[in-house]
């Protein structure tokens, strides 16, 4: 045998495999193996502990690494690999899809309602939220993170146009704000770390419950508080069941995650996902909406219908405001 033929023996042989396509192998591993962790806690229904429930937050967004780590599979020839990432993207593209049941509400539509939630920063967004009020003319008004300095501005600025309100005060984060043209009959709200108000609207002689919400983040060390105050939600949707229900707020947490799932699983929709917005990202502002998720929401009992929901992009807050078109519906008989 010539010396030509023995360096293709060598170095070409069906045992070997180019040192280029090892590091490719590994590197499409790490990064199934991480995303696979995530998938796998959603998959469970769960949120699993720290970081898992802040990387389910961005849940559609592992698509881009899933991909990437086929592309090196493919490119490695590691093909265990490749099935591992096509089912991975099949996995992440089936629990992209929106969650939940809707229908169509029964009966006659009786009231129109817009609403608008907006978390202001510390009160530093009350300004341009302030603005934003005034342009979308909303009925109600969910603010959150209205400290001192905002409750003042808004009770000075708007009492004329929104009469009825409810509040927790409170300083930093912790004080909220019902704002609502229509008369409000308090309730006991949702206690919580951060303020959570309550009341019953007389919306053009129908009862509404209006229920704020801000649960706690979901910040390595108090993932147990988070789940708390989601949970302390849930059961606030359950109560009273005949009449209808409108929870919004910053809820601190997506479709994507369980604690947030339960609380859909009352009966209740997102009227972004009514509205086809079930995706649109409402933090971080800054990067949203090509970047982030959609942790603000306005949830409806099935008594309602919900158009045009917008987000709205304000100064000095790092959170997107929402405005939905509510449409009231009442049993025929």
């Amino acid at each position: 045998m010539d010396t030509a033929a023995a360096e293709w023996t060598t170095t070409d042989g069906p045992d070997h495999r180019p040192p280029r396509r090892r590091p490719g192998a590994w590197c499409a591993a790490l990064l199934l193996a991480a995303v696979s962790v995530a998938v796998g806690f959603r998959t469970a229904d769960s949120d699993g502990i720290t970081p898992v429930p802040q990387i389910l937050a961005f849940l559609p967004w592992l698509l881009a690494p899933t991909g990437l780590a086929l592309l090196l599979a493919l490119l490695s020839r590691w093909w265990l690999g490749t099935v591992w990432g096509v089912l991975l993207l099949g996995l992440l593209a089936w629990f992209t899809e929106p969650y939940g049941k809707v229908g169509d509400p029964v009966g006659r539509p009786v009231a129109d309602l817009r609403v608008l939630t907006s978390n202001v920063e510390f009160g530093q967004g009350t300004g341009p939220l302030l603005a934003a009020v005034r342009r979308e003319k909303p009925d109600i008004v969910f603010v959150q993170e209205c400290e001192y300095t905002c409750d003042a501005r808004l009770k000075k600025d708007l009492a004329q146009d929104y009469p009825h309100r409810r509040a927790v005060e409170g300083g930093g984060s912790e004080g909220s704000v019902i704002l609502s043209r229509f008369p409000l009959r308090p309730t006991d709200g949702v206690p919580g770390t951060m303020g959570m108000p309550g009341a019953v609207a007389d919306v053009d002689g129908h009862p509404v419950r209006l229920q704020l919400a801000h649960p706690m983040p979901p910040l390595p060390g108090q993932l147990d508080l988070w789940r708390t105050e989601l949970d302390a939600l849930r059961d606030a949707a359950t109560t009273d069941p005949g009449t209808p229900l409108v929870l919004a707020g910053d809820f601190n947490s997506s479709q994507d995650h369980a604690a947030f799932r339960r609380i859909l699983d009352t009966g209740l929709s997102d009227a972004a996902r009514l509205d086809d917005a079930d995706r649109t990202a409402t933090w971080p502002a800054r990067t949203a909406p090509t970047f982030g998720t959609q942790i603000d929401h306005v949830l409806v009992s099935k008594d309602f219908a919900s158009d045009r929901t917008r987000f709205l992009d304000l100064a000095d807050t790092d959170h997107r405001a929402v405005v939905t078109d509510l449409t009231l519906y009442a049993d025929k008989s």
